[in-house]
């Protein structure tokens, strides 16, 4: 690898490295674009846990939409706690509120014996819908996002794959 590195003109080298930084800069754009439209800081997660089987499985890619907050029982929700910064997602159980009053809600998985209560920040009883909800589900691929959980568990993965992402851009040749 280092030989084709050397072998490669400046003109050439400078070229690979901005055709990566395009490609990085492109993702991003395309991030910020999705939470733009969705209005949601983070319109796609993936499910970390088995709390919501068998709606969902870990490793499901959600799509997330936040415009129109009239959430209602029964809709899939992600939401964060307040002070941690892990997106939970989990089905309304409850709504209080709604119209011109702060509309509150009650959240539980699917898969879990008892509501969220326990979950949500000390002193907190339910969630605030337009504080702590990222969005509602609208839509899901099922198992892709199980590359982000190995990334996670596993973090010399990410510079394995990061090194080799480089090599490839660095490598290829137009």
């Amino acid at each position: 690898m280092l030989s084709a590195l050397s072998a490669l003109q400046p003109r050439q080298l400078a070229t690979q490295v901005l055709n990566f930084a395009l490609i990085l800069s492109t993702a991003f754009m395309l991030w910020k674009g999705l939470s733009v439209v969705a209005d949601s800081p983070s319109p796609i997660v993936v499910v970390l846990s088995g709390s919501m089987e068998p709606a969902f499985q870990r490793g499901d890619l959600l799509f997330l939409w936040n415009r129109g907050q009239e959430t209602q029982v029964g809709e899939v929700v992600v939401y964060n706690v307040r002070g941690k910064d892990i997106p939970i997602v989990h089905r309304v159980v409850q709504r209080f509120g709604g119209g011109d009053r702060p509309l509150r809600l009650l959240t539980k998985g699917d898969n879990n014996p008892a509501d969220d209560t326990e979950l949500y920040a000390r002193g907190q009883d339910y969630l605030e819908r337009s504080k702590d909800v990222i969005g509602s589900v609208v839509g899901y691929v099922p198992l892709v996002g199980y590359v982000t959980i190995m990334l996670s568990e596993h973090p010399w993965l990410k510079t394995v794959m990061l090194g080799l992402m480089g090599a490839v851009v660095v490598l290829q040749r137009e």
